[in-house]
């Protein structure tokens, strides 16, 4: 998963540092929950889902596999855990004007406020 979040060309960590393998651990089942879409075998996609604040901590796709449908699967599956888990909605920021930006909006989420940092933050009621 981290190799993933290294390799894509938007949303790039301005510190790589800041991103620690204990906090891909700890979300996995301390801080939240995540899934993994595989393809022959291999993790090409994953999304971590903040369940101390209902947010989305990250959702990421290998820029091979980008257009395949493989992050839509995945949030299709965390929106699906958070409604059975009864999250009434979510959050989360991202790039602005990024294919990131693009994708939340046409998955219906609704566009928030500039962060200082360039992101935006977005919220999905459930």
């Amino acid at each position: 998963m981290s190799a993933i979040r290294m390799a894509v060309k938007e949303n790039q960590l301005s510190d790589p540092n800041k991103v620690t393998m204990q906090m891909y651990e700890d979300y996995l089942e301390k801080l939240g929950r995540g899934w993994v879409c595989e393809v022959d075998g291999l993790v090409v996609g994953f999304a971590y889902l903040n369940l101390t604040d209902d947010s989305v901590w990250a959702l990421f796709v290998s820029p091979q596999y980008e257009g395949r449908g493989v992050g839509r699967q995945l949030m299709d599956t965390l929106l699906a855990y958070s409604r059975d888990n009864n999250i009434g909605g979510l959050s989360l920021s991202t790039g602005a004007n990024t294919r990131a930006d693009a994708f939340y909006q046409a998955q219906g989420w609704q566009r928030g406020d500039m962060l200082d940092d360039g992101e935006v933050c977005f919220s999905l009621a459930l």
